[in-house]
């Protein structure tokens, strides 16, 4: 009898438990819920101010002067970092899959520098600890499960791939060759001291950059160059048309068609626009 009181007891805690871990399932992962809102709102300004610190860190004045203030708000960062991502181990239901994901590796990263930088010590390891502090800046990929057209310029990325690559391809071989003509026409005594530099400086041409340290001093090839830098806007408008194309394309087979009078609603639409009628 003792036995199955402590049977039904040990099932009730169980399903309190679940029940405990369902609710916080849905206010960490959800955004449906006030909680969950509320939940996501602190975070992304804890991410917010965590990367602040890290710049204003960077700042050699600011971090002679509040050193102890820098070090207590990065623990305090990274406590609240480390309970989120432990929160996040305990309440879902395969943990082993959320370490491994992008995401929680991302998490994982936020938390690492922190920690490594207890361990390596040492005057001649100051630069290191210094670089791995610097990491804590990747904090800011954790806004990118925030960020709702994400995967949708994830998408687009993915189905506009070949063309950009095949978009690079022609790119590189422009540069190659407009390089190496300009290493005959200029040689070294211009500056152009080899095949590499001159690519070098065509491809600063192509992109419009334009830093001055390499420039044509023959009327030949100053000619060139101008023809290469009016390419060149040509060129950088290629890939946002390519994009653009592309992310058109994903509204278009993403619409919601609406159950009432079948009108094409975005992706995202919770109401018909036409109707009015709730989306499923």
């Amino acid at each position: 009898m003792a036995f199955f009181i402590y049977f039904v007891a040990m099932a009730e805690e169980f399903k309190r438990f679940n029940r405990i871990r369902s609710r916080l399932f849905v206010i960490v992962f959800g955004t449906d819920t006030p909680a969950g809102k509320l939940f996501d709102v602190v975070l992304l300004i804890a991410i917010l101010l965590s990367i602040v610190v890290v710049m204003l860190e960077s700042i050699g004045a600011l971090r002679d002067n509040y050193l102890d203030v820098f070090l207590v708000l990065e623990w305090s960062f990274t406590a609240l970092f480390s309970v989120e991502y432990l929160l996040r181990l305990f309440i879902t239901r395969k943990p082993k899959t959320y370490v491994f994901s992008f995401l929680g590796l991302i998490d994982l990263i936020a938390l690492l520098p922190t920690y490594i930088s207890i361990f390596v010590t040492g005057g001649s390891y100051l630069v290191v600890i210094r670089a791995i502090r610097l990491l804590r800046v990747f904090r800011i990929l954790k806004l990118t499960r925030y960020l709702e057209e994400a995967r949708v310029l994830a998408k687009a990325l993915q189905g506009a791939q070949r063309k950009i690559l095949i978009f690079m391809g022609a790119v590189s071989t422009l540069v190659v060759i407009t390089g190496t003509l300009m290493y005959l026409i200029e040689g070294g005594e211009n500056g152009f001291t080899s095949i590499p530099q001159s690519i070098y400086w065509a491809v600063v041409t192509v992109t419009t950059v334009g830093y001055g340290d390499i420039a044509p001093q023959t009327v030949l090839g100053q000619s060139f160059a101008t023809v290469l830098m009016l390419m060149g806007y040509a060129i950088i408008a290629v890939p946002t048309g390519i994009m653009t194309t592309e992310m058109n394309r994903l509204d278009k087979v993403e619409d919601k068609k609406c159950p009432r009078c079948d009108e094409g609603n975005r992706r995202n639409a919770n109401y018909c626009f036409k109707c009015g009628q709730k989306m499923i």
